[in-house]
């Protein structure tokens, strides 16, 4: 199968509110380009300096996402050009990005990570954590974030119950909080291996790599 086939069969599967990010670290350009010329614009990448080797010498109108953990001394390094951050874990984090945001004059947009695996492996805040930030008079006066949604990963198990128990918990928390932050639109959640399980939790963007693109190669 094509990427371009792959790509266009999971969007026809897709509901119409739900965004695909295409999961394309360690993918070379020409994979992207062909997931660009098949109408794909939003991709994820996992590593800051990879991906903005990609930003300089792919098409200026794809929208980058960072979907990997965030060390606070890489910011800078995207800060010019990433439209979304999805793993935010902490003020501290979102302090680095609105300073680093603040020197390109840019509004960055940011998912809070909150963690709802089992595994002690994956980042995010708890709920009492992520009640905090909000409220916090630090990111009351931040002009170069925009919390947009909340953002987690379910447990690497193929135990479904359990995978699908963690996205509704996430969903629960997300409605909660979007009753008092309306500005709470994204929930992302759910990768190739139980985007569907996701999406049926309520999940309204997706990251999906090898299913697209098929199996990484990390050597």
């Amino acid at each position: 199968m094509r990427i371009s086939d792959n790509l266009n069969t999971i969007k026809s599967n897709l509901p119409e509110n739900v965004t695909l990010v295409a999961v394309s670290k360690t993918k070379p350009n020409s994979d992207i380009l062909e997931a660009y010329h098949a109408g794909q614009r939003i991709f994820g990448e996992n590593k800051i300096q990879e991906m903005a080797t990609k930003w300089e010498s792919l098409p200026k109108d794809i929208e980058w996402h960072m979907i990997g953990h965030v060390q606070r001394n890489k910011v800078k390094y995207m800060a010019e050009f990433v439209s979304l951050i999805h793993g935010v874990d902490s003020l501290k984090l979102l302090k680095e990005i609105e300073k680093q945001a603040g020197k390109y004059k840019r509004r960055i947009n940011c998912l809070l990570q909150i963690h709802i695996a089992e595994e002690d492996t994956k980042f995010g805040m708890n709920e009492e954590e992520l009640n905090a930030l909000l409220l916090s008079e630090e990111r009351k006066s931040m002009n170069h974030v925009n919390i947009v949604g909340l953002m987690g990963m379910a447990t690497f198990t193929g135990d479904e119950q359990q995978i699908q128990k963690e996205f509704d918990y996430l969903k629960k928390i997300f409605d909660n909080n979007k009753l008092r932050f309306p500005e709470l639109e994204i929930l992302s959640m759910g990768m190739s291996g139980d985007y569907k399980i996701a999406i049926d939790a309520g999940s309204n963007m997706v990251r999906i790599g090898s299913s697209i693109f098929g199996e990484r190669n990390y050597n």
